[in-house]
């Protein structure tokens, strides 16, 4: 029997896919799910452009970027580094930086920056850790740091990193205390009661 090896692009593809069906409730087959969430667009064309710009080729790659940019509302730099599993919810508005790395299992709602605070080269956008999740309208800006497990509530503005495990709420965000609180415990699973 001869086995057909499927290249890791496609295995990537395939594995979005499924992390979108399983991470939107709202979803309801894979058909649909492909063919009309522009967040799931906007990282295929990511990963179209990122495999460009590692392979050298920028100015394709900053072609790539631009035409998902204009089919999706979704901005991410070819440069970025972005791990497996991220969920982009209704993704208008989303704009991950040149130098932005994005952990395993993220999940990002619309209208979230993870921005830059200067025009230095170097590093200067956030490094996100593994199962964060940001609600929409968040800012996180600067080459912070945002610990695995952190909650970044809805419209926050992060200038500082934040400890894995907690969360962020406010403009600028301060963290909020988890305790053994009932509604403490809730915000630290369900996002949906501060987005």
């Amino acid at each position: 029997m001869i086995r057909i090896r499927v290249p890791k692009s496609v295995e990537l593809m395939r594995e979005d896919l499924q992390t979108a069906l399983r991470r939107d409730p709202a979803a309801t087959n894979a058909l649909e799910v492909a063919l009309t969430y522009p967040g799931l667009h906007a990282l295929w064309g990511y990963r179209v452009g990122n495999a460009l710009w590692k392979k050298g080729l920028k100015f394709p790659a900053r072609l790539v970027q631009s035409a998902t940019r204009f089919a999706t509302g979704v901005d991410i730099h070819p440069a970025a580094t972005i791990g497996r599993r991220l969920f982009i919810d209704h993704a208008v508005g989303v704009v991950i930086g040149q130098t932005a790395e994005i952990g395993e299992d993220v999940l990002i709602f619309h209208e979230v920056t993870l921005g830059g605070v200067s025009m230095s080269p170097g590093k200067r956008h956030p490094t996100v850790g593994d199962h964060v999740t940001i609600g929409a309208g968040a800012k996180v800006l600067g080459p912070i740091d945002i610990g695995e497990h952190a909650r970044i509530g809805a419209n926050a503005v992060v200038i500082r990193d934040i400890p894995a495990e907690s969360v962020a709420v406010g403009v600028p965000a301060t963290l909020r205390r988890i305790g053994t609180t009932a509604i403490n415990r809730e915000l630290m699973t369900e996002p949906a009661l501060y987005i």
